[in-house]
Formats: structure tokens, sequence, C-alpha cells
């Protein structure tokens, strides 16, 4: 290895001394006009006969190097990186803050991840088990047949369609719907819960499940137990009082409103 070392470095020397050194006073204007000029001493250094040896470079590499050399890959190298990860209970591991899907099946598996600068693949025991694009934003990238059975039933459903059934029964279950979907940072929790307070509608009347609605809003209680609690409690059925707001502490340094208008008026004149 040193003796190999010691022959590169030799090479790199005779490389600057007969080309970069006779290029050192040359100006060039352009990078084509630099290169044709590197090209020249190039062919000039290899057809120039060895002192101690028959033959030049030129003739070595025809005898010996280019018979050995074998074409270029199809594809060019493309570089990628590995990791460890675990599948969450949501079917998702995470990359750089994106979580990817893989078969429901092998929730709390270890797996390997395979990733470039535009794929992830994933691999467990050894075979690729999912592919995607690889993001660069924070979030989900779910393939479909990854999810459980109890999952894949809601891709029948979407916001809008939830949305538009909840405001069959009154506006404010259809603005609790909009607001549960928009809590929630992967789809089908949001479906879920939405389900569930539909299903409500078969329990309790209509105008019940609108007030306790409006209540869960009003307490920015987004979820489907809240709303059966407030229900089975008959909270739906009381006066809803609106939250007291704590009065504005008085104080020299507290401002307010009229004090930042006065300035801005001034300013202004």
């Amino acid at each position: 290895m040193a003796l190999e070392k010691a022959k590169a470095e030799t090479a790199v020397l005779i490389v600057e001394r007969w080309i970069l050194a006779a290029l050192r006073n040359r100006t060039f204007f352009s990078l084509p006009e630099l290169n044709a000029g590197i090209w020249e001493l190039l062919e000039r250094l290899n057809t120039r006969p060895f002192r101690k040896l028959p033959g030049c470079r030129r003739t070595l590499f025809e005898t010996l190097d280019k018979p050995a050399l074998r074409p270029l890959p199809a594809t060019p190298y493309v570089f990628a990186e590995w990791k460890r990860a675990r599948a969450n209970i949501d079917y998702h591991v995470e990359l750089a803050g994106h979580y990817y899907s893989v078969p429901y099946q092998l929730v709390h598996h270890e797996v390997e991840l395979r990733f470039t600068a535009t794929v992830v693949e994933i691999f467990h025991r050894g075979q690729r088990v999912a592919s995607h694009l690889r993001s660069s934003q924070r979030g989900f990238t779910t393939e479909p047949a990854h999810r459980p059975k109890a999952h894949q039933r809601y891709l029948a459903w979407t916001p809008s369609r939830l949305t538009h059934w909840g405001a069959t029964i009154g506006a404010a279950t259809a603005a609790l719907i909009a607001a549960i979907l928009a809590s929630r940072p992967h789809p089908e929790q949001g479906y879920r819960s939405c389900l569930g307070l539909l299903r409500l509608s078969k329990q309790y009347p209509p105008a019940r499940l609108e007030a306790a609605c409006a209540r869960a809003l009003a307490l920015r209680a987004l979820s489907y137990k809240s709303v059966q609690s407030i229900l089975r409690t008959g909270l739906d059925q009381q006066p809803l009082r609106p939250v007291p707001t704590p009065p504005r502490p008085t104080h020299g340094n507290v401002r307010g409103p009229a004090y930042y208008a006065r300035k801005e008026a001034a300013d202004v004149a």
C-alpha cells in the first residue's frame, strides 16, 4: 500500500510539473479555452518517451489498462444510507420528521430503511416490504394497502362527505366534524371519531345531538367521547353559559389598545 501511495504521489508531481507549471503564466478567458490548453499538454505528457523503459504512457495504457476496462454501468450510481427503525402502533416509521407506512402486520417489528435523496425503501428480514417517494416535509405518507381492514373501510369517506352528513343534523354538528378533522394529525383518527359522532344520531334526537355538539365546540372538547358524555349526563339540556374571561388587570404598564391607537394617530400627524 505504501509503495502504491508513493507511485500515485509521483504521478501527481509529474502532472504538476508538466501541466500546471507550464500553464502558470497563461491567462484563460473561458473554461473551454483552459480545457484545450490542459488537453494539449496532457497529450504531450502521455506520448513523451520514458527514459529507462521502452514506449510511453500512452503505449502502456493501450497494452495493459485498456484491455481490462469494462463498460460503465447503464445507470449512474446512487448514494444511499441505511437506518434501523421500529414500526409504531400506527404502522408508520419515522425518517427526518416524516412518517412512512409499512404493512400493518409489522407493527412493533424492527425494519431497515434504505433511503436516497428521492426514494425510501423499507426492508424486513432482507425483503423489501414498502417503497415511497421521499418527502422533505413533516407529515405522513401512507399506502392504502398497508392499512388494516378496519381502517380501509374509511377510505370511501371524505371530509366533505362527513361534514355534509353532519349538516343534515345541524350547523353545530357540521362545525364540530370539521374541527375534529382539522385537529387530527392522521386521517383515520378523525374519521373514526366523526363516524362515532354521527352514530349517536341513532340513539338521541337530532336536537339533543346538535345541542351537545354546540356545547363541545364552546368547550373545545373535540372528540366523540366528549359529545357522548355530554349526552349521557344531560348537559346538552342545560343552558350553555359563556366561559367567563378573567378581568384585565389594571396597572400602569398595561396600556391597552387605546394607547396604541393614539400613538399611531400621533405618528401619522
